[in-house]
């Protein structure tokens, strides 16, 4: 191999060694103020990397923007973050030549593409924006985007056993359906809701249909005129829907965001490399009974000859545990509990977990191409060939980017309440059933109208605390 080549492949190892902290490290400072409550000096810290817009972590930027920005009440400026990552999300290109460098360093010198999940908390957060704008029509829009993206997850993966369809998402849809009059599409979109949870959600995540989600549902079957499915629904449930008891009175839907999402770490193997016949290679861990054929051709496979055992990154999540197990909603001499209706924490688990085996597949080739070249190099200069495989050894690392800005579950109730203004308690419960906290809320409630609130309680524990 030519030198020029040789000190190419050094360069591109140097380049690799960049950011050798996970993610969520590397911005300790906009955590620390975010997790601490202070969101105006989180939003600050944000607005001082001017430099966020040319990595290749611009989509985690704009989430983070765009959550700030809602929870500080800039609900347009909010949007115009999410409306950002949500074309940059859609319009992704894949650069070739982040791909190569990333064969030869590690995961994190392609641009981040986001979680399926991730990308559909962003209508989320667009549609209560909007919603706190007075902007029904524009929820609507986002609801129908919702719906391309659940249909283009279900077409890339039609495996059962995987988070490949979105049950709180079905369930926010016919909400904002429910709130604008468009009863029909709300109960379409709430049965989708009731399957999902049923069939999917509660052996995926533990995660039962709400029962508010019952309840809307059987009503909106009523409003419809589905009189055989509401009285299906009603005896399905052990529920008796009665038309006239919210008569006067307008309903707030509330949503509780509890906690911080979990951060994703790296964690290794080790693997020995066995040379098979015909130019295959096999890495193998028999401990964890892994075996990972790979065909480098003849050449190749023979350079690998003199190699063990060899250390492998990949990405986990780490649970960041909430205080609070639960909530309770009162107002006057009414109250109603806050239901478990997404576990996002649970979600990212189970996401990853359904592509390991390929995000080790990945892993497994970058370093087979990473060692064949490191001994060609050293067929050319054995000292430039010990500092490559230095080098290669250091940038070993795993992609540990994620959205860390989420909450670690969504609660959610409705209450009806007559016109006017409204205290709120909020009840914060710990695992034992005794109210930690209680935080002091307003709303506004109008006659026949839905008056939509959220509230992100961030108390959560750091990664790694038990």
């Amino acid at each position: 191999m030519a030198k020029k080549t040789v000190i190419l492949f050094l360069v591109v190892l140097l380049v690799g060694l960049s950011g050798c902290r996970s993610f969520y490290r590397q911005h300790q400072e906009f955590h620390n103020y975010f997790r601490a409550g202070k969101v105006e000096e989180a939003a600050e810290v944000l607005s001082r990397d001017r430099r966020a817009d040319r990595r290749r972590t611009r989509l985690l930027h704009l989430f983070n923007q765009g959550v700030v920005h809602h929870m500080l009440g800039n609900y347009q400026e909010s949007n115009r973050f999410f409306e950002e990552a949500y074309i940059l999300g859609e319009d992704f290109l894949t650069n070739y030549m982040d791909e190569a460098l990333a064969l030869l360093t590690n995961p994190n010198m392609t641009e981040y593409r986001g979680e399926d999940f991730e990308l559909l908390m962003v209508h989320y957060y667009k549609a209560m924006n909007y919603i706190h704008l007075g902007n029904f029509e524009a929820a609507l829009v986002e609801c129908r985007r919702l719906n391309i993206r659940l249909s283009a997850m279900q077409d890339r993966s039609n495996r059962s056993g995987r988070y490949q369809r979105d049950a709180f998402i079905h369930n926010l849809m016919g909400i904002i359906y429910d709130a604008s009059g468009d009863y029909n599409n709300a109960f379409i979109a709430y049965r989708n809701a009731y399957n999902i949870y049923t069939e999917d959600y509660a052996s995926l995540f533990g995660v039962k249909p709400p029962p508010q989600l019952k309840k809307d549902l059987i009503r909106a079957a009523y409003r419809t005129g589905f009189r055989d499915q509401a009285a299906h629904y009603e005896e399905l449930f052990d529920m008796t829907y009665n038309p006239g008891m919210d008569a006067g009175t307008g309903d707030l839907v509330f949503f509780w965001q509890n906690g911080l999402g979990p951060v994703k770490e790296e964690w290794s193997i080790n693997f020995t490399i066995v040379r098979g016949s015909g130019g295959q290679v096999n890495f193998v861990n028999e401990e964890m009974g892994l075996s990972f054929p790979f065909f480098l051709g003849g050449e190749s496979s023979g350079d690998l000859g003199d190699l063990r055992i060899v250390r492998v990154a990949f990405p986990k999540f780490v649970e960041r545990k909430p205080v609070y197990v639960g909530a309770r909603l009162r107002t006057g001499n009414r109250s109603a509990d806050l239901y478990l209706a997404q576990d996002i924490n649970a979600i990212a688990f189970k996401s990853l977990e359904d592509r390991m085996l390929r995000e080790m597949g990945q892993a497994l080739l970058r370093l087979a191409i990473r060692q064949a070249a490191e001994q060609r190099i050293r067929k050319e200069d054995e000292r430039i060939g010990a500092l490559f495989s230095i080098l290669g050894a250091v940038t070993e690392q795993a992609d540990t980017r994620n959205w860390q800005t989420l909450p670690h579950s969504i609660h959610y109730s409705r209450m009806a309440l007559p016109e006017g203004d409204h205290s709120l308690n909020l009840e914060l419960l710990l695992p034992n059933g005794n109210v930690a906290r209680t935080l002091n809320l307003e709303a506004n409630v109008r006659s026949g109208r839905t008056t939509f609130k959220n509230f992100h309680t961030l108390d959560a524990r750091l990664p790694g605390a038990r």
